[in-house]
């Protein structure tokens, strides 16, 4: 499947894919007395966390004489998209497995209703964090329309790994537990929390290979430092070769493992 054809089968399946990932938003807190309210309480409540442990405890400095809880929000704004995507349309296949046996359903589209579903929440938490620059009195800039790009380019990174993810999990079910393992570790090499100025500079190209690098200081260029993407032009080549390339992989490998699913689940 080229990008183009992607998009197309996108467009004209618009409608379902909508439905099921609201219905996919809403399921997961089925039968809680808050219902959805908890997918907003969780990411609210983890910022302040951090909030409390470096800002309070380790009373870490202001990074570019901006505080740094809010240089933190912004850094990791995209990290807990990034985290429940990948889980959830880590799981598309196998949590959907009635519509994978069904000859006629498009089981392409399920890794994007995941995507689509932790969006839901990522858009909150965008108009959450804006809601507390203004009321610090950081006013955003002009620069703050970028989110949309640095999301969509998110999008498209995503599409490609949960391709690849959700169909080598139907065979290999541990793959979840060494993503959750791996999501750990990533927080900190990307890096989110710490300001990658201290390191040497012979080794920060080690971090600039991580495409999640280039998403998370575009955020903190939007929010922050007041940068446009293009200004990157090296890096904005870099992350959309590797992020073609892998969704290339990715639909590859779904499209070569598909005749199996039926079959395993």
């Amino acid at each position: 499947m080229n990008i183009l054809e992607f998009f197309l089968n996108m467009y004209r399946n618009r409608t379902l894919i909508g439905n099921l990932a609201k219905n996919d938003f809403k399921t997961r807190y089925a039968g809680s007395y808050l219902g959805i309210t908890w997918a907003f309480i969780q990411p609210v409540v983890t910022v302040l966390v951090y909030w409390f442990v470096f800002t309070v405890g380790l009373k870490s400095p202001a990074v570019s004489d901006f505080p740094f809880a809010l240089w933190l929000m912004a850094g990791i704004i995209p990290w807990f998209f990034f985290q429940e995507a990948l889980l959830g349309g880590t799981s598309a296949l196998t949590e959907y497995s009635y519509l994978v046996k069904k000859v006629v359903f498009r089981i392409d589209i399920l890794p994007i209703v995941k995507i689509l579903s932790a969006l839901f929440v990522h858009l909150f938490f965008i108009a959450f964090v804006i809601a507390v620059f203004i009321i610090t009195g950081h006013m955003p800039s002009i620069h703050i329309v970028q989110v949309i790009y640095y999301s969509f380019s998110l999008f498209c990174l995503l599409t490609g790994l949960v391709y690849m993810t959700s169909a080598v999990m139907v065979f290999f079910r541990d793959l979840s537990q060494l993503i959750n393992v791996l999501l750990q570790i990533g927080i900190w090499l990307t890096p989110i929390m710490w300001n990658m100025e201290i390191l040497p500079e012979k080794f920060r190209w080690i971090f600039n290979a991580n495409p999640m690098f280039y998403i998370v200081t575009g955020y903190r260029d939007a929010f922050i430092y007041h940068g446009w993407f293009w200004q990157h032009a090296g890096t904005t080549i870099y992350f959309w070769i590797l992020t073609i390339l892998m969704y290339v992989v990715g639909t590859k490998i779904f499209k070569s493992l598909q005749v199996h699913f039926a079959d395993v689940l």
